[in-house]
């Protein structure tokens, strides 16, 4: 059978669209549309329903899309166990990671796997926490670095850092003037925060409901960028790791503050999908990726506020 077809069904399948699938593979989408119609030749059968939102996977589509999964991990650990054998990690290694931990750690990751592993792959996928437990269940992804609520990792997953969270708003108010904030002062304060279930904001909401404290929430985005610019324009706070916003408070353009009493601690997390077998290659970058952190944590490069795991027995009782 030709692979190619079969990892183009994949991607189309997970994404519901060829021009998603196009997007993510860098080929034209009218190349995609004829392998998967070379693929239904072949199958004898459609595999998609086409809609002017996208595609669906027709009943025949959905029977075939999990064995297909297999087919092609099979083909992939075969590929890597005959270049492993001589002695080469290769193949493709999927990554997961939160958008405010990618930068600067994608980078320094790339350096080093071009530079010890130049026959492995990389492929970053950034998505909310919610996303990338699905990516994880699914096994779209080998492993991922994310956020868990707690100064604890999950059983099973393993911990990089702590972050402490922040109230962050636009420079000049008083309210992130100081190093600290206490939670009270978020009652009826506008905020921007990700919708649920982000584990934080119903970590915020749990807080609040014991501190008899009400959010106000006046935008829900799950984005990055979009919290950063309603902070920096004044109609909003948002609340997030001071990791997150380091270049623009060393810019200017941002300020925040610790919030304490309680405080709200996070722990940055290595987790490895489930869904199959780890391979050499995705074992090497995982090594990678969590030596990379420890240093990026020990040399400040993530802020001050993000310490490593076992100086959690440090915090102040606030």
């Amino acid at each position: 059978m030709d692979l190619d077809r079969l990892r183009f069904f994949v991607q189309v399948a997970e994404l519901g669209s060829f021009g998603k699938a196009a997007t993510m593979t860098g080929v034209d989408q009218s190349g995609i549309s004829r392998k998967i119609n070379a693929l239904e030749q072949d199958c004898c059968g459609r595999l998609f329903h086409r809609t002017g939102r996208g595609v669906t996977l027709t009943e025949f589509g959905l029977q075939i899309l999990p064995r297909v999964k297999a087919l092609l991990h099979d083909a992939d650990e075969l590929a890597e166990a005959m270049k492993t054998s001589a002695g080469v990690p290769s193949g493709t290694v999927r990554l997961g990671i939160m958008p405010s931990l990618s930068d600067p750690a994608m980078g320094v990751l790339l350096s080093h796997v071009r530079a010890r592993f130049p026959a492995i792959h990389l492929s970053v996928f950034e998505g909310s926490g919610g996303q990338i437990d699905e990516w994880l269940v699914s096994g779209r992804v080998d492993f991922a670095v994310l956020f868990r609520y707690g100064t604890t990792a999950p059983a099973g997953e393993e911990g990089l850092a702590l972050v402490n969270t922040c109230l962050v708003g636009k420079p000049g108010n008083t309210l992130t003037s100081t190093p600290q904030v206490e939670f009270k002062n978020l009652d009826k304060l506008p905020l921007i925060l990700p919708s649920i279930p982000n584990g934080l904001r119903v970590a915020l909401g749990r807080i609040a409901q014991q501190e008899h404290i009400d959010l106000s929430v006046v935008m829900e985005a799950d984005s990055l960028p979009i919290q950063k610019s309603i902070a920096m324009s004044g109609d909003a706070y948002a609340v997030l790791g001071s990791h997150a916003v380091r270049a623009e408070i060393a810019a200017g353009t941002l300020q925040a503050a610790c919030i304490v009493n309680p405080r709200i601690m996070r722990t940055i997390v290595l987790s490895t999908t489930s869904a199959h077998p780890s391979t050499r290659a995705s074992r090497e970058v995982a090594t990678l990726t969590r030596r990379i952190f420890e240093r990026l944590v020990s040399d400040g490069s993530l802020g001050d506020e993000v310490m490593r795991p076992e100086a959690q027995g440090q915090l102040p009782s606030t």
